[in-house]
């Protein structure tokens, strides 16, 4: 196991990055974007519009507005007043996938800043296709249009690595699951099942996740995770709790197999064996999203509530200072790596702290095999950005 400790990366230079980039999936502010954000999101599947309006309904359930955008502005305010604090002197750029305020515009005004090279940090911590490689097909196509058909004329960007397991993003979900269990009836605390939840993938994406002829780093994360957070709750609390890692917000053909079990089949299986308590963490998330207040929150608690069974939702990590203080970590020691120093990284687990730039055929692309940035095979060339 690594250093589990959570203190930052020491230092201020962050040398050779100009720039810091938040890159996230975006989400509609208002009932009107709700349509056209889906089609962002689905462009290319040929889902039909009544469809997207059918989904559609659980952003209009909740005024339209996904909580995502907001989440980010704060998590940037509190990026930026750590960065400040810290003595580190780094402009924070903010662009989504399928909403304003787009990649490809923020990249433009990256380069019209003058920012030659940039550390790019995710809002997704797994490795996936969509969780990992989508991001850096998205890189390119920015790239490529900011460039004018030639990625090497935008900006260089760096993906900053996996950090599923920092213990930076650890910690305030092990708090969080302490606090939901410190909720829970105190006659149904010791007995309560630790339910981690994640979204769902085809079983094929999972399959291809991690390093070309592995797999399976979807999964496998998740549990490495779940297994770091229920042995923690387990030192704190004195109680070796149960635990399981299940699945929410399963979409696309019937036909095609995804991750199972869904959380709300779950629920009725727990409850079916006697379960009468759990703590529902949302382990997969790194905040509030659509996913986390529709199919938890709403759909997950009330199986709950029928089925007669207690049930807390623990937080997410969103902008917990030990979160935000990670990602200063992870621009620090990217950047030492960079400058070809050597670096202490903070990971626990069995994992360790996994590659700077991703293998060329990682996650790879079932539908399409498109061009990537920020990998072993990424076309930019960093001396370039010097």
């Amino acid at each position: 196991m690594s250093d589990p400790s959570t203190a930052p990366t020491t230092g201020t230079d962050v040398s050779p990055y100009d720039a810091l980039l938040l890159l996230s999936f975006g989400g509609p502010e208002k009932p009107e974007d709700v349509v056209p954000f889906l089609e962002n999101v689905t462009r290319g599947r040929g889902i039909p519009r009544e469809r997207l309006v059918e989904v559609g309904q659980h952003y209009f359930g909740f005024g339209g507005k996904s909580p995502i955008n907001d989440q980010n502005r704060a998590f940037l305010a509190a990026l930026r007043a750590d960065l400040k604090e810290a003595g580190v002197d780094l402009p924070v750029y903010w662009g989504n996938r399928n909403w304003d305020p787009y990649l490809t515009d923020t990249l433009a005004q990256m380069k019209a800043d003058g920012v030659r090279r940039a550390a790019v940090f995710t809002t997704s911590a797994y490795a996936s296709y969509s969780s990992c490689r989508q991001y850096r097909e998205n890189l390119f196509d920015a790239a490529e249009a900011v460039g004018d058909g030639n990625v090497s004329a935008a900006p260089v960007l760096d993906k900053l690595r996996h950090y599923f397991n920092h213990p930076g993003f650890i910690e305030p979900v092990v708090d969080g699951v302490l606090s939901a269990l410190a909720d829970l009836p105190e006659d149904q605390r010791a007995a309560a099942r630790i339910v981690f939840v994640t979204h769902s993938i085809p079983t094929v994406m999972n399959d291809a996740s991690g390093r070309p002829g592995a797999g399976g780093a979807y999964v496998a994360q998740h549990l490495d995770v779940s297994r770091v957070v229920a042995d923690r709750v387990a030192t704190e609390t004195g109680v070796a709790h149960d635990w399981d890692l299940v699945y929410c917000s399963r979409s696309g053909a019937a036909h095609i197999p995804w991750l199972e079990p869904d959380v709300n089949d779950h629920l009725e299986e727990l409850h079916a064996r006697g379960t009468t308590a759990v703590v529902l963490c949302p382990v997969g998330f790194v905040s509030d999203h659509m996913e986390v207040i529709y199919d938890l929150d709403t759909e997950a608690l009330a199986t709950c509530e029928r089925l007669g069974m207690q049930a807390r939702r623990s937080a997410t990590a969103g902008d917990d200072p030990r979160f935000v203080a990670a990602v200063r970590d992870l621009v620090l020691e990217r950047a030492a790596v960079e400058r070809g120093e050597e670096v202490t990284r903070n990971s626990v687990g069995e994992f360790g702290a996994l590659w700077d730039r991703c293998p060329a055929g990682c996650c790879f692309n079932a539908r399409a095999d498109k061009p990537t940035l920020a990998g072993e095979d990424s076309p930019q060339r960093a001396d370039a950005a010097q």
